[in-house]
C-alpha cells in the first residue's frame, strides 16, 4: 500500500524563502508537517525551538555562544559614587558556588525563536544575559572585596555580554537546518511527485537534523552522526586568570584585565532572563 502523501511542504519552503516571514512561522509549518508526517522527532524538535528549551534539557551545541562576563560596580568617596559598568571579569574571580554551577563564559541560549528575533530587532551590538543567581553572586563579590579591606567597593551585578551577532547565528543555523530540510525532501521525490510520504520526510529529518547537544550527545531526532555547531567549542578570549582576586579591587590592572563596553547609551541591549543552570 502506498503511503499517503504528506501536505505542507511547499508552505515551508515558501516562508524559509522569503526574508520577511519570521522564523517562528517557518518553525510552526515544519510542525505541522512533522504532524501529518508522524514523526515525533520532527515536532519535537520544532517545538523546542518555538518555545524554547528547558534548563534539563539537551541544548544544542549551536545555542552555546561565547560571551564575556562582566560586572557593575559602585565605588563610594567623600565626594560621591563612582559608577564602574561593563567591567569584564575573568571566571576565575567568581565566587564558588557560580563556579560550582558551570558560570563561565559559554552562555547556553534557551529561549524560543521568537523571542531571540524580538531581541535581534531591539539591540544594536550586544544583548545582557543574567545567569540565575546573579544577585548572590554580587553580593559574595561585594563581600569578598569588603575582607580584602576595599570596603568602598560595591559589585552591583553581574551578567553576560552577548554578541547580538551570536543570537543571529543561531536564527541564521536553525533556517539553514530547515532549508537543508526541505532540499533533502525535495531531492528524495521523484519528477511528478506533488507532495512527499511520511518515509520519505522521516528520511530526510535523519539527514537535515544531525544536531548534537552541548555535551555532543546526539539530540533526539534519528541523527546518524553527531554534528557540533556554531558555539561547540568556542571560548572568548581572556587574560591570564588571578591566583589571588581578593588582593586588589576588581579593576586593578595588574590583576583583572577587562574592556569597558563605552559611554552608556552608546550599546542599545536587552536583558533576557535564563531560568537556570543544568
Amino acid at each position: 500500500m502506498t503511503p499517503p502523501d504528506v501536505r505542507g511542504l511547499e508552505q515551508l519552503e515558501g516562508a524559509l524563502l522569503d526574508d520577511k516571514t519570521s522564523l517562528a512561522s517557518a518553525l510552526r509549518r515544519c510542525l505541522l508537517l512533522g504532524g501529518y508526517a508522524h514523526h515525533e522527532e520532527l515536532r519535537t524538535w520544532a517545538l523546542k525551538e518555538l518555545e524554547g528549551y528547558a534548563a534539563d534539557d539537551d541544548l544544542p551545541a549551536y545555542r552555546r555562544v561565547p560571551a564575556a562576563l562582566e560586572i557593575n560596580a559602585n565605588v563610594h568617596h567623600f565626594g560621591g559614587i563612582t559608577q564602574y559598568n561593563g567591567r569584564r571579569i575573568s571566571p576565575h574571580l567568581l565566587p564558588e558556588p557560580a563556579r560550582e554551577r558551570g558560570v563561565g563564559e559559554v552562555v547556553p541560549i534557551l529561549n524560543g525563536v521568537k523571542e531571540l528575533e524580538g531581541l535581534v530587532a531591539r539591540a544594536e551590538k550586544s544583548v545582557f544575559v543574567a545567569p540565575p543567581g546573579s544577585a548572590e553572586y554580587a553580593l559574595l563579590m561585594t563581600l569578598q572585596q569588603r575582607e580584602a579591606g576595599n570596603e568602598d567597593t560595591e559589585i552591583t551585578s553581574l551578567h553576560w555580554d552577548v554578541a547580538v551577532a551570536s543570537i543571529e547565528g543561531i536564527l541564521d543555523h536553525i533556517r539553514t537546518r530547515l532549508t537543508q530540510f526541505v532540499a533533502e525532501v525535495r531531492a528524495s521525490m521523484p519528477p511528478g511527485q506533488q507532495n512527499p510520504n511520511p518515509a520519505q520526510i522521516g528520511d530526510a529529518a535523519e539527514r537535515a537534523f544531525n544536531i548534537s547537544a552541548g555535551d555532543n550527545a546526539t539530540v533526539n531526532i534519528n541523527a546518524p552522526k553527531a554534528h557540533a555547531e556554531r558555539g561547540a567549542t568556542a571560548s572568548a578570549n581572556i587574560n591570564e586568570p588571578v591566583t589571588t582576586p581578593a588582593m586588589q579591587p576588581f579593576w586593578h590592572r595588574t590583576h583583572v584585565i577587562w574592556t569597558a563596553v563605552g559611554a552608556a547609551g552608546a550599546i542599545a541591549s536587552a536583558i533576557i532572563a535564563w531560568a537556570a543552570l543544568k
